[in-house]
């Protein structure tokens, strides 16, 4: 299982800043970093690092993830995992939105912390855990595919 990081996400709301964060603790700005940071603040949702790989027009998949991981110790960078695929990653700044997923279809939703309050609360009074669900979801089934039968159910959404 991978584990998460922990460390404190570097607030860079924009490319000049994150790449500026780069340079202040000495890393170089490589073409490759540049550019995955570039696809990644141009998309709203999570990417896999093949999803990176297409995007930067065939780079070498091995390079891709070694410059995430550097990207994400350095604290610009996420991952997490939505179901049986690839970790996806997202930009750290978003480091505030957790995951649900539907284990049928694969639709996941990105969620605002605080709606997740209630689940947390009961998971802490019922478990002593403190739940985060930013590196792996929720998992269950959407609404589209609860009124769905489940064999041959194929619908999309997002």
């Amino acid at each position: 299982m991978t584990v998460a990081h922990h460390k404190p996400a570097l607030h860079a709301p924009d490319l000049e800043s994150a790449l500026g964060a780069l340079r202040t603790r000495g890393m170089r700005v490589s073409t490759s970093r540049r550019q995955i940071l570039e696809a990644l603040y141009a998309v709203e949702e999570p990417l896999s690092a093949e999803a990176l790989t297409r995007r930067l027009g065939g780079s070498d998949l091995a390079s891709i993830y070694r410059n995430l991981e550097v990207l994400e110790e350095l604290g610009l960078v996420r991952h997490v995992h939505l179901g049986h695929g690839p970790g996806l990653y997202s930009l750290a700044a978003r480091d505030d939105l957790e995951f649900v997923t539907c284990e049928r279809c694969g639709a996941f939703e990105a969620v605002e912390p605080a709606r997740l309050d209630g689940v947390r609360e009961l998971v802490e009074r019922e478990l002593g855990y403190r739940a985060r669900f930013t590196h792996f979801p929720i998992v269950g089934v959407c609404a589209a595919c609860l009124s769905t039968p489940e064999e041959g159910a194929s619908h999309a959404h997002s």
